[in-house]
C-alpha cells in the first residue's frame, strides 16, 4: 500500500519490507469515496495507528482507559490515542480495563461499527491493509459516535508478534478471510497452526476465537487448525463442530455474496484455556 498517497502515517520500516514471509493478502488501495477520504484527513490521527511493528500497544491508552481522567480521543485532539511506545507491562495494566477484541480484515467496516454501537463497552482494534475500508470505518465511527473502536493499518501477523503482549487481548474475530480457493495458493489462508499459535499467545483465558467463512474447504481447514490447538476449546463440539450463527454478527459484504451464490456459512466459536 501507498501510505503517502493517503496520510495514515510514517513509512514502513524497511526491515518488515524485506521480511521473508507468505503474506495471506494483497495490500489494496483501491478507490476511495470524497466522504472516505475526508474521514480519514480528519480522523486517522486520533483513531488510527500504523502497524510498524517497533514498539508494544498499550490497549488502556489507545482506548482512553485506565485513570480517573481517561476520556475517548476527541478527533480535533490528534495524539489523544497515541500509542504507549514504552508499554513494556500492557498486559497486567489492563487487568482492570475495558475488554479489547481484535478484529482482522474488516472490509468496509460497516459490521465492525454495528457491532461496536450494539455493545459499547467492549473495544475492537480493528486491523486491515484495504484503504478505503479504513475511511469508510472512520466516516462511521463520526457518524454513530462510536468511542470504541481503533484501526490499525498493516500486517495482522506483525501486529500480534510485535504490538501486542501476551495475554492482552480479550478476544478474535475473523470473518471472512480469503479463502485462495486455489490447491496452489492453500499456503495463503491465514489460519494456519503457526498463525493460531501466535494468536493464541496474545489471548487472554477465557477469550473467544470465532471465525466465519462461506467456503466449505477453508471451513474444514479451520475447524482442524483450531480444534489440534491445545490452548482451545470447541465452544460446539457435538455434531459437526461448527456452531450456530451468532445472532450478534452481522451479515458481512462478503457473506451476502456468499449467500447470494448458494454458499453454506460456517461459524466456528473455540475458548482459550
Amino acid at each position: 500500500m501507498c501510505v503517502d498517497d493517503v496520510s495514515l502515517g510514517t513509512p514502513v520500516p524497511a526491515a518488515l519490507h524485506s521480511e521473508r514471509r507468505i503474506r495471506s493478502f494483497h495490500p489494496r488501495k483501491g478507490r476511495m469515496s470524497d466522504a472516505q477520504r475526508g474521514a480519514l484527513a480528519r480522523l486517522w490521527k486520533a483513531y488510527g495507528i500504523r502497524v510498524d511493528g517497533e514498539s508494544l500497544l498499550d490497549l488502556d491508552q489507545l482506548f482512553g482507559i485506565g485513570g480517573p481522567d481517561a476520556t475517548e480521543p476527541d478527533a480535533t485532539e490528534p495524539n489523544a490515542s497515541r500509542p504507549d511506545t514504552s508499554g513494556q507491562h500492557a498486559a497486567e495494566q489492563r487487568a482492570a480495563g475495558r475488554p479489547v477484541v481484535l478484529e482482522i480484515g474488516f472490509g468496509m467496516g460497516d459490521a465492525t461499527a454495528t457491532m461496536a454501537a450494539a455493545d459499547p463497552g467492549t473495544g475492537i482494534l480493528a486491523v486491515d491493509v484495504h484503504t478505503p475500508g479504513h475511511g469508510n470505518l472512520l466516516r462511521r465511527i463520526e457518524s454513530d459516535q462510536l468511542g470504541n473502536v481503533r484501526l490499525a493499518e498493516g500486517d495482522a501477523v506483525v501486529l500480534l508478534r510485535d504490538q501486542l503482549a501476551p495475554d492482552s487481548v480479550d478476544g478474535l474475530r475473523i470473518y471472512f478471510p480469503d479463502p485462495w480457493p486455489k490447491a496452489r495458493h492453500h499456503k495463503r489462508r491465514l489460519i494456519q497452526p503457526e498463525f493460531v499459535a501466535l494468536a493464541v499467545s496474545r489471548l487472554r483465558p477465557g477469550s473467544v476465537v470465532h471465525c466465519a467463512t462461506d467456503w466449505e474447504p477453508y471451513a474444514e481447514q479451520m475447524l482442524e487448525v483450531l480444534s489440534a490447538s491445545p490452548d482451545l476449546e470447541n465452544l460446539h463440539p457435538q455434531g459437526s463442530g461448527y456452531a450456530p450463527r451468532p445472532d450478534w454478527r452481522p451479515v458481512t459484504k462478503f457473506e451476502q455474496q456468499g449467500l447470494d451464490k448458494g454458499h453454506t456459512i460456517q461459524d466456528l466459536l473455540f475458548r482459550r484455556r
